[in-house]
């Protein structure tokens, strides 16, 4: 009886172990991701388009970019549509998204970005994060899911919203009276879509 005991709290403190390492790996992910994205922000010597370039290609490889459009599409929507379709969608939904994203990046003012702490919620580990201005203190949270070997983002939470579930409902408004057809050629269209941050804009520049 004591050697089973034993055995179950040695099982089960590998597995504490193992979440206190996953943490710990997602949050050094997520700091380290933004500490370069925000160097490059602060730096004079980098043309917009040559530093836009760089963002992408840091912040490129932890978005699930696929899994957000295809949860942002809904799945009574993404379903009927052909590999070509859902392929078209997600490139467009990825750079709209991208160019939104930059976008909100023109609006940063040398305000400071702290990483806080990570949090497990079921098998996903979320970042909390807060950009914090000479008046405020503005909440972001990263949501993490293990994809294979890798720590992925499916959705970012800004002050309380949803991205994903923004688009969400954004898109579902328009196929609830319109085609598939006509919500790609939105998306065909530069600005058509943005990430709903008028609040975080106001704030910003305040």
């Amino acid at each position: 009886m004591r050697t089973l005991t034993l055995a179950v709290i040695l099982i089960l403190g590998t597995g504490f172990l193992s979440y206190a390492d996953e943490k710990a790996e997602v949050l050094q992910l997520a700091k380290s991701r933004i500490d370069r994205v925000v160097g490059l922000l602060r730096s004079k010597g980098i043309s917009k388009v040559e530093r836009n370039k760089k963002i992408i290609t840091i912040i490129n490889p932890i978005f699930d970019f696929a899994l957000m459009a295809k949860i942002s599409l809904g799945r009574k929507h993404w379903r009927p549509l052909s590999a070509q379709e859902r392929k078209e969608f997600i490139d467009l939904f990825v750079l709209r998204l991208q160019e939104s994203y930059l976008d909100k990046l023109d609006l940063y003012t040398d305000e400071e970005v702290v990483v806080e702490e990570a949090v497990t919620v079921k098998k996903r580990i979320h970042v909390l994060t807060h950009l914090v201005t000479k008046d405020d203190k503005l909440e972001m949270v990263y949501k993490f899911y293990k994809s294979g070997n890798n720590w992925k983002i499916y959705d970012v939470v800004i002050l309380g919203v949803s991205v994903v579930q923004t688009y969400r409902s954004q898109f579902r408004g328009i196929l609830k009276n319109t085609s598939f057809a006509d919500l790609m050629e939105q998306l065909r269209t530069k600005g058509g879509f943005t990430i709903p941050t008028k609040k975080f804009k106001k704030a910003s520049a305040s």
